[in-house]
């Protein structure tokens, strides 16, 4: 393929997908080229593209939403901008088949990789936001997550297992839950952690989980909530 058949259906795939024609296709070429391609890749691009989608996004809010307070609000952004969402977003408008990628990446299915996918719409983004500034981008974000805004549920429901266990058990008077590493296993790169949450007031205690602390004390938490007398339970 030539290299004016490939910006050409480039062209055709981002006004299809996005809505949004270039002015200057060298940025979107740059946005689609992960590092591993070659030296103008979308790094930079992308760090940009993380400040104008959050931007973006808590303007929808808070016009979408008139009487949320700034933590629901923020919650809500959070759901929205998360590496998860946006790798969906990704793939459903086929931006992995646009990605220039080098041939190790190519090799493992880097086109599939969620935070590649992730990263390359950030970096989309970012060169909407220099090609046409943020109204330009604001549209395309409005595009995007149009239907994932409509369709939020209940900031309360977004609150992540250790807030609404932690609140569970002030609402009662209880003592905050205790967390406790219990054992860490694997390699530097690739660790996984195992984390106990407790409540010594209830004599209940859940493991947890995950290729960090964090997410492994979020599912200990969790499993805990489960095992919660159902007066004590908070709806998700």
């Amino acid at each position: 393929m030539t290299a004016l058949r490939a910006a050409e259906e480039l062209a055709v795939w981002l006004e299809r997908e996005f809505a949004y024609v270039f002015a200057q296709p060298v940025l979107a070429a740059t946005a689609l080229t992960h590092r591993s391609a070659g030296c103008r890749h979308n790094e930079r691009l992308e760090f940009l593209g993380d400040s104008v989608l959050n931007c973006a996004v808590a303007r929808l809010l808070f016009e979408a939403h008139p009487h949320a307070d700034e933590g629901a609000l923020s919650r809500q952004r959070a759901s929205l901008v998360s590496g998860a969402t946006l790798a969906q977003i990704a793939a459903e408008h086929g931006l992995g088949e646009h990605l220039r990628l080098g041939g190790g990446e190519l090799k493992t299915g880097g086109f599939r990789r969620a935070s590649i996918l992730a990263d390359a719409l950030e970096a989309l983004l970012g060169a909407v936001f220099l090609d046409s500034g943020f109204e330009g981008a604001l549209e395309v974000v409005r595009r995007l997550i149009g239907e994932r805004l409509s369709a939020l549920p209940a900031a309360d429901a977004l609150k992540d297992p250790k807030t609404r266990l932690q609140e569970a058990l002030q609402a009662q008077g209880l003592a905050l839950p205790e967390y406790a590493l219990t054992a860490v296993d694997g390699e530097a790169h690739d660790q996984s952690f195992m984390v106990r949450c407790a409540v010594p007031a209830l004599g209940l205690a859940a493991d947890g989980a995950g290729a960090s602390r964090r997410r492994a004390e979020q599912m200990a938490a969790d499993r805990l909530l489960a095992l919660l007398p159902p007066g004590l339970r908070m709806a998700p």
